[in-house]
C-alpha cells in the first residue's frame, strides 16, 4: 500500500467521492472480504461488492488474493493507498464552482496553490518510490491593522524575496534546463478567514 494516491483523472474522482465508498476505503487499511465489510456496515455483500468492483476498475482498491471461506472462493481487497489526494483543478468540474472576476489576485493565489499541491501529490509519489525529495515549509502568524502597516509589510517582502531570488535564482532561459537540484519558492500572504490577521508561507520544493 502506497502513501498516497494523487488523483488527476475526473472519473477517477466521480468513482471516488461517494459517502460509503470513502467509508469502504477507510476500512480497507487491511486486506478484508465484501462478506467482512457488508457485516461491518449491515449491507448486503451483493451491493459491498458493486462498490469494490467500481472502485478496483478505477484503480482505489486492489484485490490482494483469493481464499476458500466455507467452501467459496473470496477475494481480499485492500485499498491502494494509505490517502487519496484530489487534484485541485477537479473542484470545478466536480462541484461547478465559480470564481469572482473582479479578484484577480485571489485568483493567481488561487493557482499557485493548485499548483504547489499538484507539485506535492507528484513529489509524494517519488517519495513512495524510494526517492530522497527534500523540501522545507514555513508558516507564520502576522498582524497588519492597517494599510500604512500593510504597505510596509509589503515593501519589506518584496525587497527580502528579490535578494533571495536575485542570490539563489537562474535566469529565466535557464530554467527549463535546469537538473533536479532546482527548487521551487513560492511566498503566499492572505487574510485568515475568521479575522483580520494574515497568514504567510513558503514553501520550496
Amino acid at each position: 500500500m502506497q502513501d498516497v494516491f494523487y488523483i488527476e483523472d475526473l472519473q477517477q474522482a466521480m468513482t471516488l467521492l461517494k459517502p460509503i465508498r470513502l467509508e469502504i476505503l477507510q476500512r480497507l487499511d487491511a486486506p478484508r472480504t465484501c462478506p467482512e465489510l457488508a457485516d461491518f456496515f449491515d449491507e448486503s455483500a451483493q451491493k459491498i461488492y458493486y462498490h469494490i468492483k467500481a472502485m478496483e476498475h478505477a484503480g482505489l482498491v486492489e484485490k490482494t488474493e483469493e481464499r476458500r471461506v466455507r467452501g467459496v472462493m473470496e477475494g481480499y481487497y485492500q485499498a491502494k493507498a494509505r490517502s487519496y489526494w484530489l487534484a485541485p483543478k477537479l473542484i470545478g468540474q466536480i462541484g461547478g464552482g465559480r470564481t469572482s472576476q473582479d479578484q484577480i489576485s485571489l485568483n493567481v493565489l488561487l493557482q499557485l496553490a493548485e499548483e504547489v499541491i499538484e507539485d506535492t501529490g507528484r513529489l509524494g509519489n517519488a517519495s513512495a518510490l524510494g526517492q530522497d525529495v527534500p523540501s522545507l515549509s514555513m508558516s507564520a502568524h502576522i498582524h497588519l491593522p492597517n494599510a500604512a502597516r500593510r504597505t510596509e509589510f509589503l515593501h519589506e517582502v518584496q525587497q527580502i524575496f528579490q535578494q533571495l531570488a536575485v542570490k539563489y535564482g537562474l535566469p529565466q532561459e535557464e530554467v527549463a534546463i535546469t537538473d533536479e537540484q532546482g527548487f521551487r519558492l513560492v511566498l503566499m500572504c492572505y487574510p485568515k478567514p475568521d479575522g483580520y490577521n494574515t497568514r504567510i508561507g513558503g514553501e520550496n520544493g
